[in-house]
């Protein structure tokens, strides 16, 4: 007999992505980042960030539990935050260059020296 546990998801996010962002806390450790249900799709996720809301922001982790899937999707994350500044032609924030450096790398770079 297969025992049941109840779900600690509630019902309204099964419907859609969740975004969780680990934080990096120096001597203190890192840690998921503790987030209301309402401020954890893409778009409050990328504008916390940008905002410096992060202390020193490592990785961003999507899921969905209806649809059976989570990813590390930092890269994509990155990129579309360094989308939009180059876009705007604005500088890239400090409190979130180093992720965008972290999960593009060699891009990031050659952006910066042509920018």
């Amino acid at each position: 007999m297969r025992s049941w546990t109840p779900s600690l998801v509630p019902k309204q996010i099964d419907e859609q992505n969740v975004y969780l962002v680990v934080d990096d806390f120096g001597p203190a450790g890192r840690a998921y980042r503790e987030a209301a249900v309402e401020a954890t799709d893409l778009e409050t996720v990328i504008g916390d960030l940008i905002t410096g809301q992060y202390t020193n922001p490592i990785r961003v982790v999507a899921f969905n539990t209806a649809e059976h899937w989570a990813d590390d999707v930092s890269a994509d994350i990155a990129h579309e935050i360094h989308r939009r500044f180059e876009s705007a032609y604005d500088d890239v924030p400090s409190t979130v260059a180093a992720f965008i450096a972290r999960h593009l790398g060699h891009e990031w770079q050659l952006s910066l020296r042509l920018a």
